[in-house]
């Protein structure tokens, strides 16, 4: 019998773990360990922070579900990893802390064959001083966050409603921060709603972020088929905010917040400040925080993890100028550089390097978006990582069947505004590969035929149908399988 440990119940953890019940069954044994009692669908967290979905309809309990697919579910912290055992015992092992009510604060050893680290990324709000929830802005990272952030952003739909001016600030809150995607719908959202009062002679909107030009979400930007000519999204994305009334600030490392004061520096290194009323930016990400060891209890984790504690694995990461990045350099397989029975799937596993163009202030204040691996692409990296698992325990032979590298791997984003069957509308893009290739593309860098942006209700539809689609998937109902990542 072979054991697998899989780390985070997220998107990439919770497809993995899924895979792996329904495909080992009751011959092995595979362990979920997250400190997290719900699964969230976070897609719809947009939803949650204007007020059209409650936090029930984007959660539901984990035990349940696992205790459904046969999981042995542990709801606790991962805090190190000890992938050559210590000196009680041979085999690698992960330490957890208990949070669950019943077991709280216990330290518990948790052997394995197979270790999965799906951890997600820790939103490092103490990155910018008075960022999230606790201090001066808001986020829709979690339907805890963006349920705050509703009941703040109604506080001031009200204030207009009683003719008051209100500012919006909604962007990026670190000058390395990512999911830009998340952002981007919010702040239209925001004007959808606010135009559906019929207040936006009281609205300023402001859409702040590190990208040098908008629409680069991280991805260095794309050219994309639009209406039958080929546009980048730079204008896909401006012409957007345009239509929405939304005035944008670009390449600002936000550093500073205070009570409706941003700070940021630009890419020429001046010194600004923004006001607001109402402010959401998202914040930088980080690895979860676990420190490996070796069998000796000596602390190896800077050959386990990056510098900013996400795993290294199958990827190139020698340091190298922009224009030397290649395709090749993205991981495949997701194992770990140092542990063949180690893997990293979706947010946590450290990119080679990022899809869009470093950029530096005359201060030396790195100023661009790091690479995005959220929704999809932790799907599709969770899936694989279990499928290759899956084949190794059967068939006894270290080989990687399944790989999904994201300079190979298509992607979609839907950036819908507004709710419902007719009151809405979406921005859908998708992009083939989610990695440029220049050299299979010298023309676009990617697949122009597979890279598209169409602007209309239908997406909106695609959107509504996804959630209900992908929470049913989540909730392993009969045939989840047949539902693609």
């Amino acid at each position: 019998m072979a054991k697998v440990v899989v780390l985070g119940a997220g998107i990439s953890g919770h497809t993995a773990v899924s895979y792996l019940s329904k495909y080992l069954k009751k011959d092995h044994e595979v362990v979920m360990v997250s400190p997290n009692s719900n699964y969230q669908w976070v897609p719809s967290n947009i939803w949650v922070g204007v007020g059209l979905m409650t936090p029930d309809q984007v959660k539901f309990k984990l035990a349940p579900v696992y205790k459904k697919m046969g999981v042995n579910y542990k709801q606790a912290l991962a805090v190190s990893i000890h992938p050559e055992g210590d000196t009680e015992q041979k085999q690698g092992f992960v330490t957890i802390k208990y949070v669950s009510e019943d077991k709280k604060d216990t330290i518990e050893k948790v052997s394995y064959d197979y270790l999965i680290n799906a951890t997600g990324p820790k939103l490092n709000f103490e990155g910018t001083e008075g960022l999230g929830p606790k201090y001066f802005t808001e986020s829709v990272c979690t339907y805890d966050h963006a349920s705050h952030a509703w009941t703040k952003l109604k506080s001031a739909l009200e204030k207009m409603e009683n003719g008051e001016k209100q500012t919006f600030l909604i962007g990026t809150g670190h000058p390395l921060a990512t999911c830009q995607g998340a952002a981007f719908e919010y702040v239209l959202n925001i004007a959808f709603e606010i135009k559906k009062r019929k207040l936006l002679h009281l609205a300023e909107m402001i859409w702040i972020t590190n990208e040098y030009e908008l629409g680069d979400f991280g991805m260095g930007g794309a050219y994309i088929k639009r209406n039958g000519y080929v546009t980048p999204t730079k204008i896909f994305a401006e012409s957007i905010l345009k239509e929405y009334g939304i005035r944008w600030i670009k390449r600002a490392g936000v550093q500073k917040i205070e009570k409706g004061v941003a700070y940021f520096e630009n890419l020429e290194g001046e010194h600004k400040t923004v006001n607001f009323d109402f402010a959401m930016l998202i914040p930088g990400f980080a690895g979860a925080g676990m420190k490996a060891f070796n069998k000796n209890n000596e602390d190896i984790s800077a050959e386990v993890f990056a510098a900013n504690g996400m795993m290294k694995v199958d990827a190139d990461y020698t340091p190298k100028p922009y224009e030397e990045w290649k395709a090749e350099d993205w991981p495949l397989t997701y194992q770990s550089v140092k542990y063949d029975n180690v893997y990293a799937a979706g947010i946590a596993f450290a990119p080679p390097h990022g899809m869009s163009k470093p950029m530096q202030s005359p201060n030396g204040t790195k100023i661009f978006p790091t690479p995005p691996r959220t929704g999809m692409p932790s799907g599709v990296i969770g899936k694989i990582v279990a499928q290759n698992i899956i084949h190794t325990i059967k068939t006894g032979k270290i080989e990687h069947k399944h790989k999904a590298s994201m300079a190979s791997m298509g992607a979609a984003c839907i950036v819908s505004a507004g709710y419902g069957i007719s009151k809405g509308q979406a921005a859908v893009m998708t992009v083939n590969p989610i990695v440029p290739d220049w050299e299979k593309y010298p023309k676009w860098g990617r697949n122009i035929n597979d890279t598209v942006g169409v602007v209309g209700t239908a997406g909106h539809w695609m959107k509504l149908f996804m959630h209900y689609m992908f929470i049913y998937k989540a909730k392993a109902k009969p045939f989840w399988w047949l539902i693609p990542e």
